[in-house]
């Protein structure tokens, strides 16, 4: 029997504790001698990042209890602990020193911190020898990187041997069981996903470089040895991240298929791919925005990709041998770390991201969703209001939020979230946008978002928003638009450009883009000569698109929730924001949270943030949130 309630009104048993207090942050793990480790982030112990392992009995141990695993490389990190041989090293946070972990030992410092960052972190246990990338923040001057080989038996006090210099930025240095070296390498003004290459050399002379793929507008990245000696590595040469092997100085396409394999090279974590053996590789590809799972094969001169059965939809593989310890994400549960084997493809679960069971008639499934905006076919999720036996009113039409990602060259794909979860069991349908310019559709779809950013990406999502409403899937008074960081530029630039939404959710979003262009970090500091235009010599370009110059146009309320201690969109903005549309009698609710920077890990903010956010949009859109504890009651919103 269905029962009728208004939409947004529905009682959920996701509370918005779940989302921090339920949820744990895995990365794919190592498997090593019999043992497994993996990475573990707690949202209630501040976002601290520990490192685990699991041995033959089951049971899983922390190795860091009093440490916390993260590093501040290109801001980003990644790549911040490895285990091979028995020996697990990792970074520590905020000194940046790394440490390493011997049997039963406590850690001991291998590599000083003070200023000093390290990242893509990779052991040789035979050589004794850590390969890192070291980034430099000692000088006034803008943080310099290089290769550097740390000695296991040392202090290792001016931080470590060099062994390649000279470029802007380094990636994910690794050597082989025959003394040879591989790294990616690439320069400003390039992003590693628009041009990055792939370069040799022997570690007794590492000045002896060979490129191995250096190619103008090509994306290598991700390069690994294979116990043959061969050298792995993935290239969108023909238009995908696909598969490549040098040996001997040649270079072929392994098996050339309309599929990425990889993802954009936003953080500095491990290869993400399993090399089985000298002629196989465990490897996910993207297929209509869906993960497969497979092994590649290429042991008579042929190749063959063979696709393995799984539920999952999303998948993040690393490591070597036979099994590996994959993240995979599914349509109807929360993610697992699980160990697979490639050879049957059998998963064991090693730990799950959620404590919570949620019901399966409460869970709402991704819908892959295209439609047609004025640069081509744009791909999304959407996932529609879902909690067993409830409906809304008669006659009644959802709310729908449009969710724009991060990035924004990044990909938002299709698998079990809780954060999407807590609003679709209330009522609230959720349409998740990959729009140009996203990832895991080849480099054209890529490309669309060059010099198009604020453009091609807020037509996409508006477009997106009209389809839902001419499919009869959403109320064309309840559209409302969220983002973070660059999705909050996207929302913002929604909000000051259509008319299409009656509100709008930013978190640490992006509302001028001439101070993310002269304030950003190292990393960053060139993107926007691609996606916007060069800076300075297009000023203009960057005062036309950004919100912040527009908010005139703005003619819906908002709720603006910001860390105090962001350095990439100061608060000082959100504050100008928040002022801006008060000041033209909208409603508006500020939040600015102390000890967050951009982007949100303590528990407490979290669950404040989803607090708001519910409340923000009952407000809005005339619905009354089943009774929650905690949630904020305001009448009239305001700015604080």
């Amino acid at each position: 029997m269905t029962t009728a309630l208004p939409y947004g009104s529905w009682p959920s048993s996701i509370r918005p504790t779940d989302l921090s207090t339920a949820a744990l942050r895995l990365s794919p793990g190592v498997a090593d001698g019999g043992f497994a480790y993996w990475a573990e982030g707690h949202p209630e112990q501040g976002g601290r990042v520990g490192l685990w392992r699991r041995g033959p009995d089951g049971r899983p141990t922390e190795l860091t209890p009093r440490a916390y695993v993260r590093t501040g490389v290109n801001e980003y990190g990644g790549g911040d602990w490895t285990a091979a041989g028995g020996l697990v090293a990792y970074s520590n946070w905020p000194d940046g020193a790394v440490f390493l972990i011997e049997g039963a030992a406590a850690p001991r410092q291998i590599a000083p911190g003070g200023g000093l960052r390290y990242a893509a972190l990779s052991l040789d246990p035979y050589r004794r020898l850590l390969l890192a990338v070291r980034e430099d923040h000692r000088g006034e001057a803008e943080p310099t990187q290089v290769v550097v080989a740390l000695d296991l038996d040392s202090a290792n006090a001016t931080g470590g041997r060099i062994l390649a210099a000279g470029c802007d930025f380094y990636a994910h240095p690794s050597l082989s069981s025959d003394g040879r070296l591989a790294w990616c390498e690439w320069n400003h003004p390039a992003m590693p996903w628009d041009q990055a290459a792939i370069v040799t050399a022997p570690l007794a002379n590492p000045a002896e470089r060979t490129a191995v793929a250096a190619a103008a507008g090509v994306s290598a990245l991700y390069p690994a040895w294979a116990p043959d000696g061969a050298l792995i590595f993935l290239s969108d040469e023909t238009g995908y991240w696909n598969f490549y092997r040098w040996l001997a100085g040649h270079t072929s396409a392994l098996k050339p298929a309309p599929y990425d394999f990889c993802g954009p090279l936003w953080v500095l974590t491990p290869v993400p791919y399993t090399i089985i053996d000298a002629e196989r590789i465990g490897c996910s590809w993207l297929a209509d925005g869906f993960a497969k799972l497979g092994v590649l094969s290429f042991d008579t001169g042929a190749t063959s990709l063979t696709e393995i059965p799984s539920a999952a939809v999303t998948a993040e593989v690393t490591g070597a041998g036979p099994n590996c310890l994959a993240l995979l994400g599914y349509p109807d549960r929360p993610a697992e770390l699980v160990e697979l084997d490639w050879e049957t493809g059998a998963t064991t679960t090693v730990r799950a991201t959620s404590r919570l069971e949620v019901a399966p008639e409460v869970v709402s499934r991704a819908q892959a969703l295209t439609w047609e905006s004025p640069d081509g076919p744009v791909h999304a999720w959407y996932y529609p209001p879902t909690n067993g036996a409830l409906s809304g009113a008669s006659g009644e039409l959802p709310p729908v939020q449009v969710w724009s990602h991060g990035g924004p060259t990044a990909f938002s794909g299709p698998e079990f979230r809780l954060a999407v979860q807590f609003w679709t069991s209330r009522g609230i349908g959720i349409l998740d946008v990959n729009y140009s310019g996203s990832t895991g559709y080849g480099r054209a779809y890529r490309d669309r978002l060059v010099g198009n950013w604020g453009l091609s990406d807020v037509r996409d999502c508006v477009a997106g928003a009209r389809a839902l409403v001419a499919g009869g899937r959403a109320d064309p008074q309840r559209l409302s638009i969220r983002g973070s960081s660059a999705g909050g530029f996207t929302t913002l630039a929604a909000l000051t450009t259509s008319e299409v939404f009656t509100a709008g959710i930013s978190l640490y979003g992006i509302g001028d883009l001439e101070s993310l262009a002269t304030g950003t970090h190292k990393f960053e500091a060139r993107y926007l000569d691609r996606l916007v235009a060069p800076y300075p010599q297009e000023r203009q370009v960057y005062l036309d698109r950004s919100p912040i110059g527009h908010l005139d146009q703005l003619r819906c309320p908002m709720l603006i929730l910001q860390g105090a201690d962001d350095k990439v969109v100061p608060p000082g903005q959100a504050r100008d924001l928040a002022a801006a549309v008060a000041a033209k009698g909208l409603s508006v609710r500020l939040r600015i949270f102390d000890g967050e920077g951009h982007g949100f890990r303590q528990d407490a903010t979290v669950i404040a943030v989803a607090e708001e956010s519910l409340a923000f949009l009952g407000r809005v859109h005339g619905f009354t949130p089943a009774t929650e504890p905690g949630l904020p009651q305001y009448g009239a919103l305001h700015a604080d």
